[in-house]
Formats: structure tokens, sequence, C-alpha cells
């Protein structure tokens, strides 16, 4: 019996064999057919872009892991990847926290982290410390008892759809400043945080969004002409799984396409065909741009660090039923400016605002407060953390791709700006308050034009007033007193004809070819610019200008610039006789409006005086 099992064991092998040899041989004959048909579909991905302008033809640069991943035919390899990587991170919400990036800001160190907080986390900011303060970790780099200092983070933020930031103390001497994050008591992974690496905050690309086939990408270090548009042909767009910014170190996928403008800090670049093909599933794709230094003969391509991944400006509009544009939006960058915040939206909704952008650049003031108890109320209002210094025309082109798809017209002018309508406000026209939506019908006679893309209205300077003390009632009622002549100007413009590069200068954006502005008459239209206030005021205005190219108070340049107070200098001291300042017209016109139709008879008190919380 066992010596016929071991036959019919024997003939089932050579069977077996024989299958496998066969299949082998199979296998073989077919390999470079399927090597071949390979190839094919990588051309004919490359290849299929000839109907496309040459000016908006992209140039690829493949690795050999990008050539395995496009030659997929069955899915797009190189997205699904990153989405099952990226989601799998953000679902492991109790894992130890993982640092995706460090920029290192003058007075803090930025930290992004690809997940969301909990809400009851109590974070704390680790410090590695240094050898003899040089920037080499100590021998015992590797030995989880490292020394090492902790402080509690300064805030946490939440960023983007898909990460959320914290922001920690710049570490003391001896210490690196790549700063690492945990939880208090918490785990901890001790090689990620040895290893990381901060750039520096004006040598970056850290901010993208997907706009029609193209990416546009905000960078700093690249020292684009101010206010004019650059030469884009020197310069790449890199799209790729870059995991800690550095494009030099990095070995994930990269796909190379040109840069179609550019202009101060915006890049403008084509899209890849696989990213065009597939925008949802390119959340979180890390992108930055190249540029050619060195001699003209022997060129040196270097790639910016960069913290930016892409995402597409409809995404969130898509997800919702979509509405009828508003009609009239108003988009702000501030810091610690909360107390003025519920002022400027009350009166201006009075106006005709329907949807208010709140770009926040760094506040400490509670501001989330302020926006929740407006929401409380029915007011529209959106903040968006915008943790990225000098960079105010920069995020006005950001904002005016976010408001392009929901707002007919945006007007872009600070929360110590107030439109005034001299003629409107005057004259009683039956019932109702006189001068109300006064700015949204102005825009509304315009939007039909042909022509028109942008609204600018003078700007009228207003002093200190007399006064020592912010006044309780508000900016437009404490303030009463301004210079003769109007400085500047702000405008309000149709998103959706300003030239592709976004070029601004925070006062004014550039229109497409073919569109020009109007000016609005003093006599019908003028800005309250209340910029010289109380001095306790105008001093916190005095540590840092968000603008890009204007200088700080503290910088001794410019000194006769509109955008400095007259003969206040560079040190934040009060000038004699500061309250009395700026005084050469007494105007009381907003004010006397504001008191007679929005005071409550009763009490005499203004909406914005009043609190839900």
């Amino acid at each position: 019996m066992s010596g016929m099992d071991s036959s019919e064991q024997r003939r089932k092998r050579k069977r077996m064999l024989r299958s496998y040899s066969q299949a082998k041989h199979y296998l073989s004959l077919r390999r470079p057919l399927i090597l071949c048909f390979s190839f094919f579909i990588f051309l004919l991905l490359l290849s299929s872009e000839r109907f496309r302008p040459a000016s908006f033809r992209p140039v690829l640069t493949a690795s050999t892991t990008t050539l395995s991943l496009l030659s997929s035919t069955a899915s797009n390899s190189i997205l699904e990847s990153f989405t099952n990587r990226n989601s799998n991170s953000n679902t492991r919400d109790s894992s130890p926290l993982r640092v995706q990036d460090r920029i290192l800001f003058p007075d803090h160190v930025l930290l992004i982290v690809p997940n969301r907080f909990r809400q009851n986390d109590q974070l704390e900011c680790v410090y590695h410390r240094l050898s003899n303060g040089s920037d080499e970790l100590q021998d015992g780099e590797k030995n989880p008892h490292l020394d090492f200092a902790i402080r509690p983070v300064l805030s946490t933020d939440v960023y983007d759809e898909l990460r959320s930031i914290a922001r920690c103390p710049l570490p003391s001497n001896n210490y690196s400043v790549a700063v690492d994050l945990r939880r208090r008591g918490g785990g901890y992974d001790w090689t990620a945080g040895i290893n990381g690496t901060a750039y520096p905050w004006d040598r970056v690309v850290y901010e993208a969004v997907i706009d029609g086939d193209t990416a546009v990408v905000f960078v700093k270090g690249l020292n684009l002409r101010p206010h004019k548009k650059s030469d884009p042909t020197r310069l790449t767009c890199h799209f790729g799984l870059a995991n800690n910014g550095n494009w030099e170190k990095d070995q994930g996928f990269v796909l190379t396409t040109e840069a179609v403008t550019a202009a101060q800090e915006v890049v403008r670049c084509l899209l890849p065909r696989t990213i065009r093909n597939n925008p949802d599933k390119t959340h979180g794709v890390r992108v930055t741009i190249g540029y050619n230094t060195g001699s003209a003969r022997a060129p040196v391509h270097v790639t910016l660090p960069s913290v930016a991944t892409i995402y597409s400006s409809k995404s969130t509009v898509r997800n919702e039923k979509q509405k009828k544009k508003h009609e009239l939006c108003a988009c702000t960058m501030l810091w610690n400016q909360a107390p003025a915040l519920k002022e400027w939206v009350m009166y201006h909704a009075w106006l005709g605002v329907e949807r208010w952008f709140i770009y926040d650049n760094n506040s400490d003031d509670g501001i989330e407060d302020v926006v929740r108890e407006l929401e409380l109320q029915a007011y529209n209002v959106s903040r968006q953390s915008w943790p990225w210094i000098k960079t105010q025309e920069a995020g006005f082109s950001r904002c005016a791709l976010r408001a392009r798809d929901e707002c007919h017209w945006v007007g872009f002018f600070d929360v110590d700006e107030f439109f005034y309508f001299p003629r409107a406000f005057r004259h009683h026209r039956g019932d109702g308050v006189p001068g109300e939506n006064s700015l949204r019908n102005l825009v509304s006679n315009y939007s039909y034009s042909p022509t028109i893309g942008e609204i600018r209205t003078d700007c009228h300077s207003f002093g200190p007033s007399g006064l020592s003390s912010h006044p309780s009632q508000g900016v437009t009622v404490g303030y009463t007193c301004r210079l003769q002549s109007p400085e500047r100007h702000k405008s309000i413009v149709r998103a959706d004809l300003l030239d592709v590069t976004l070029l601004n200068v925070v006062h004014h954006f550039r229109l497409g070819q073919g569109f020009r502005h109007l000016n609005v008459p003093e006599n019908v239209a003028v800005i309250n610019h209340y910029k010289y206030q109380v001095w306790e005021t105008f001093k916190a205005k005095f540590f840092r200008r968000v603008a890009t190219y204007v200088v700080d108070w503290q910088e001794d340049q410019n000194q006769g610039s509109k955008d400095r107070a007259p003969g206040l200098g560079t040190e934040a001291i009060e000038p004699p006789n500061w309250r009395l300042r700026f005084c050469e017209v007494w105007d009381t016109g907003l004010k006397d409006y504001v008191l007679g139709y929005f005071a409550d008879p009763a009490t005499g008190s203004l909406p914005w005086e009043k609190s839900l919380l």
C-alpha cells in the first residue's frame, strides 16, 4: 500500500514540475510584451500633451519609481498610495504625535502636524540638547534618555482640511531648533525628533492650491520684483510625496512641470496630467519651486524646502449644495484686533456685506470667541489661520481665489477702515433707514458692466482726536478729527476678472487685460481710516507690519513713506502730544449717523457693545 502511495506521489510531483516549467516558459515569452506595453502607455501619457499650446505643455521628469507608477492603467497608484498612507495616519488619533514640518520664525517655532488635535490634549514642546552649542547632537543621540527640555505650547490651531499647527517658544541656547511635540504623559518617537529639520520662515514654499489646470504656489525666498510681473521661465514646479519637505534628500516620486506665471510671492504652475485627472485624490501631495542659480554656463538647479500641500479650491463648495453667489463679500488680514472685529462686521453688514473672510495672522487675543459670537448672531464669518508673517499681499491673492466661487465682488480692507456715504446718509428716501445697503447697491450698479473690474474708494486718515483711552462705543463714534487730504485708497474687485498672476499691492489688484477700475467720487463714498488711534492701541500696531513690501517701523528706511506715522521714528515711544496729532478737520458725519440710527433708543448702547457671552 505504501509502495503504491509513493509511486502516486512521484507522478503528482512530475505533473507539478511540468506545469511549473510550462508556466515559466510562457511568462518568459510574454515578459518583453508586458514591458513594451507598459513603456507604450508611459509614452502615450507624455505625448498626449501635444494638443495643448506649447507654453502650457508640462515637462515631466520621472524617477524609476515614477515610471512604474505611471505605467499602471488599473488605478492611479501615485495618488492612491499617498491617500491610503495619509488616511491611516489620520485615524490613529491616540498614537504619538508626528511633526510633519517645522518653520523657524523670529519669535517662535511653528510645528505642522498631519492630523487634528483632540479637544482635551495637553501638549508639550520637546527640545533636544546640542553639544557645545553646535548644530550637531551629542554622542548619545540614539539614547532614549537623551537630555531634553520640556515647555508648554504657546498655542494650537486648525490649519487646513488635513493638518493642525502648534506654536512653541524658541529654544534656549544649546538646544536644537528642531522642536518636537508630545501629549503630556503620552508616548514619544525620539528618533523622529532627533532627525528633524526646521526651515527658515523667509525661504520656504508655504501654501498651494489647485486652480483649474494649474496650482497656485506661495513661496518666500525667490526675491522676485515687488509690484511687477516676473519671468516664469527660469522656474520649475515639483510635485511629489516628500515627507519632510527636503527635496534634495527625499526619495519619493517627483513630477516636474513648467511655471507659467510669477509675481512677488505667487507662482502659477501647470499640474501634471495624473493630478489633473484625479483632483479629488491629490489632498496632501506636496509641491515646491525650483530655479537655476550659479553661472549661465554652469547652472545649478535648486529646489526650495516646502511645507505646501495642494488641494482643490472648489472641494468645499462641491461638498455643499451649490448656492447663489453673494453679491458682496469682504476679506481682511489681522493680528490681535479681536476687540475691533464686531463693530467692523456689524456696521458693514448694514451696508450690505454678506460674507467675511478673516485671515488671522497669529492672533492670541481670543479672536476665535469673537468669531463664534458673530456666527451665533447669524453673521457669515469664517476665520482662516494664516501663520505666515509678512505675507499680506499673498494672503489677499489666496483670499481672492477662495472668494471667487462664492462672491461676485470682494472688498479688501482693514478692520480699522469703515465705508461712509455722505450723500446717502444725509438724504432720507421713503421708509426705512437712509443708507442701508449702500455699499452693496454701489457694486451692483456695475455688476453688468463689460469692462469695470475694480471700484476704488479714497481713505481719510483719522487721528487720536484728543482721546487718551480707547473709546468704549467704538472707533466710528470716538474718533472725529482727521487729516485734510485723503491718503491711499482701497478696492472692491470682481475676483473673476483679476489678472492670472493675482498681483496686488494691498490697496488694489492688477486686472485682466481689457478691464479697468472706477474711482468713486468723495461725495458719494469715502473710507474713514482710523489709522492713528490712542497710543496704547497704536503701539500694538507698531510691533509688526503684515505687508510683505512695507518696511517695519523699527527699520530706519523710508522715513517719509505714507506707510509710516510722520515724526514717529523707529521706536515704540509715545511722541509728545500724540493725542492731538493728525487733527486738521473735525468730521463727525459717521459718528452722527451711527448714534442716530444704530444706538438703542432706551439705553443709547450700540449693537457691538452687547455680548452673548
